[in-house]
This record gives structure tokens, sequence and C-alpha cells, in this order.
């Protein structure tokens, strides 16, 4: 078992659909390959499959959700949920 990250920054700024961000936050949070790029398996693998880091910053945020509003809109309740539900493990998260 490897230590959490302290930090982990995601910039937002040129994703332009729903697969680039699934695949940014794949690469981003190191989920495991075979991560199935949708919400349900966000969940899975933010909750079970690998450590959130203590803080995330999500560079970009409001171009983002201009773009991308329903996606944005998933992110943000997935880790609000984690927040809720799992707070010693969620990351705080900042969108900037």
């Amino acid at each position: 078992m490897t230590a959490r990250e302290s930090e982990v920054t995601i910039d937002l700024r040129d994703v332009g659909s729903a697969l680039e961000l699934q695949q940014r936050l794949m690469t981003s949070l190191d989920f495991p390959g075979w991560y199935g790029k949708n919400w349900n398996a966000f969940w899975d693998a933010i909750t079970g499959l690998v450590d959130m880091p203590h803080r995330l910053r999500l560079v970009g945020w409001a171009a983002f959700e201009d773009r991308l509003p329903l996606d944005a809109k998933r992110l943000q309740e997935c880790l609000t949920q984690m927040q809720d539900e799992l707070p010693s493990l969620a990351a705080a998260v900042s969108y900037e």
C-alpha cells in the first residue's frame, strides 16, 4: 500500500468531451488500465481502487463547467458524496 499523495492537480482547461475527461481522470488519479471510463466506474475507483490525494485541484473549472455542464455536475456530485460518506478517504477539492 502506498501513501496518499499530498496534492494532485488536474487541468481541465482543454478537456472537450466526456471521454477526454474520463481519460484525464484515469491518468491523473492513477486508475488501472481497465477503468470503465464512466461515472459508476469513477465512483468505484475513487472509493475502492485508488487512494485519493489529500488535496485535489481542478484547474479551469469555470470554462470546463460551461463546456460540459452535465459532466461537471456529475464529477462534483461524486466528489461531494465521497466527502459526505468517506471523509477520511476523500480529497479536499478546490474548483479553480
